[in-house]
C-alpha cells in the first residue's frame, strides 16, 4: 500500500498515511484521461453560433433584374449567397456539443489523473488547512513553504477563510472533494489535500 507524509501548514511533518492503491496508485491510461479532458470541454461549449441562410434574411422578394438580355448571370433574389447582404452557405446553427460517457469511465478518469501526479510526487496532503482570517498573504505564506506554484487545493467542507484569499491569486484553485474533475487535475501540476479529503476521495472513487 503507498503511503504519504502528512504536514501541518507550518510544513511539520505530523504522520505518515497510506493511501489506497486503487485511488492513488492505479495504472495510468492517457487515453481515459484524454477522453475525460474531451468530455469536460465538450460539455461546455455554449453552441449558440447561428446564421441565416437565404431563405432566412429579410428582403429579397423581386427578381432584381429581368432574366435575360442584360449581359449578367440570371438571378432571383438579392439575398442569394453571392450578394452582399445575402445569406450563408453551410454556415453554423445552434448545435449540442456535449457526448456521453459511462460513470465508470469518469471514475476511473479521475483515478488515472490523481495516480498521476502521485507519482510525480506532486501531492502534498495537510492534516488541515485552517486560516484565522481571510488574508490572501496567508495563504501565499502556506504555499511558498511547500515552494509550490499553479496549485489545486481539495478540501473536505467550505471553508470561506481559504475560500475568500485564494480566490485572487494566479495560477491557485481551491475546489471540495465533491468538485474534483480530470480537466483541473490535469491544468494545475501540484495538488495540495487536506487528510479529510483523501478519505473522501477514497470512499467515492471505489471501483
Amino acid at each position: 500500500m503507498a503511503t504519504i507524509a502528512v504536514y501541518d501548514i507550518q510544513k511539520n511533518k505530523v504522520s505518515d498515511r497510506d493511501l489506497s492503491d486503487v485511488v492513488f496508485d492505479a495504472e495510468v491510461k492517457g487515453y481515459l484521461i484524454h477522453d475525460m479532458v474531451r468530455y469536460q470541454l465538450a460539455a461546455r461549449r455554449q453552441g449558440t453560433a447561428c446564421t441565416k441562410t437565404r431563405g432566412q434574411v429579410r428582403g429579397g422578394g423581386k427578381k432584381p433584374y429581368k432574366q435575360k438580355g442584360t449581359g449578367n448571370a440570371r438571378q432571383g433574389t438579392i439575398r442569394a449567397p453571392n450578394f452582399v447582404g445575402g445569406g450563408t452557405v453551410f454556415g453554423p446553427s445552434p448545435r449540442e456539443y456535449s457526448f456521453k460517457l459511462n460513470k465508470k469511465v469518469k471514475k476511473a478518469a479521475l483515478r488515472c489523473a490523481l495516480s498521476d501526479r502521485f507519482k510525480e510526487n506532486r501531492i502534498t496532503v495537510l492534516n488541515s488547512f485552517e486560516l484565522e482570517s481571510i488574508r490572501t498573504k496567508g495563504v501565499v505564506e502556506v504555499l511558498g513553504r511547500f515552494e509550490l506554484e499553479k496549485v489545486l487545493v481539495v478540501i473536505d467542507q467550505p471553508n470561506a477563510n481559504l475560500e475568500l484569499s485564494a480566490k485572487n491569486i494566479k495560477g491557485v484553485k481551491v475546489l471540495r472533494a465533491e468538485g474534483v474533475n480530470v480537466y483541473d487535475i490535469m491544468k494545475y501540476p501540484n495538488i495540495v489535500l487536506t487528510e479529510a479529503a483523501v478519505s473522501q476521495l477514497e470512499g467515492v472513487l471505489q471501483p
